[in-house]
């Protein structure tokens, strides 16, 4: 009976001694082959998406260390950028593309700073912007306030967003009444709200019979997102006015915390595949500009080019005043002194 007892608490002690050395961030960043495995997620679903392209570049880059493998969802793991920001938080996705909007949810107030409009003038003046001081400083700060939940990897854009409508803008006054899709709250409304126009709230994936049956007399969005869904062929949205009040940013995060359980190689075959990732997206979506251009125009919906001087001028105190209510004054400025 004692020798029963004794092996039995051998085998116990064997089988504690094993699953302890499985728990922990080893066990989250390794398969049993000691692989690993790093699972990236975005909300968008098309093959063609630069999202979908530059996380597969993501994916062949890091792949090229034998010790890495890389799992892209393509709106499987949520369509909704909230969703992904939360999974990223508890670990059950590693790597995720998001939006400032959800971001700043997060409580991370400067964010908002690329979400204003007419912050940026130019893919050049954006460019000058992330990939330098100001995205070295916005990098830090998404990652000390976030508790290291959250480290920047690199920056992305989702295009340049133009209004789209049931009629041409020819001036600011135009908007003035009109039913408009864009965000309902924080500085994004108030512009609009200042221009004249009602912010309206619509689901993207609805937005195409909203246009269609008139519950929204206009929209905004760049290129290839608009096109893609046949906005511009609905009688709402075939008039497409460059207003270019948007150079957007969208965040390529990793879990701070799962990175610092990472072996240096495996750290840099990350970083490495970030930096590739980075440049495939842009270049892709700059090419999906042009492109998604002149497939709208193919199809018969008309582009005309507006004074954006007006449209500027009305949202430099929008600007001003949500930087000092949420404290990158600083960074505003240094964003103005790259134009």
């Amino acid at each position: 009976m004692k020798k029963s007892i004794s092996f039995m608490i051998i085998v116990l002690v064997a089988v504690v001694t094993a699953l302890s050395g499985c728990s922990g961030n080893d066990a989250d960043a390794s398969e049993g082959d000691g692989k690993l495995k790093i699972i990236a997620a975005h909300n968008q679903t098309s093959p063609d998406n630069p999202y979908q392209i530059g996380m597969k570049e993501f994916k062949k880059v890091a792949e090229q260390n034998e010790n890495v493998e890389v799992e892209v969802h393509a709106g499987t793991l949520g369509t909704s950028e909230s969703e992904l920001v939360e999974k990223l938080k508890l670990g059950a996705a590693d790597v995720v593309l998001v939006s400032p909007g959800f971001m700043s949810k997060t409580g991370i107030k400067e964010i908002d700073l690329f979400a204003l409009p007419y912050v940026f003038d130019s893919y050049d003046h954006w460019e000058k912007a992330v990939d330098g001081e100001v995205g070295d400083e916005m990098a830090d700060i998404i990652n000390e306030q976030s508790n290291n939940d959250f480290k920047l990897l690199g920056y992305w854009t989702a295009g340049v967003r133009h209004y789209y409508g049931k009629k041409p803008l020819e001036s600011i006054g135009d908007l003035d009444g009109m039913k408009y899709r864009t965000q309902t709250s924080g500085a994004v409304a108030d512009y609009w709200e200042e221009t004249g126009a009602v912010p309206t709230s619509v689901a993207w994936g609805e937005l195409y019979q909203a246009l269609q049956q008139g519950v929204v007399d206009a929209a905004e969005n760049a290129y290839p997102y608009f096109v893609q869904q046949n906005h511009h062929k609905t009688d709402n949205g075939k008039f497409i006015t460059e207003t270019a009040h948007d150079y957007t940013t969208r965040f390529l995060l990793v879990n701070g915390k799962k990175f610092d359980s990472y072996s240096e190689e495996q750290q840099q075959a990350v970083l490495d595949a970030a930096e590739a990732a980075v440049k495939k997206e842009r270049e892709t979506l700059y090419e999906q500009e042009e492109e998604f251009k002149q497939t709208a125009i193919d199809d018969g919906a008309k582009v005309n080019e507006i004074d954006r001087e007006p449209f500027m001028e009305l949202a430099k105190p929008i600007q001003d005043k949500t930087a000092e209510e949420n404290g990158f004054t600083d960074l505003l400025e240094k964003v103005r002194e790259l134009k």
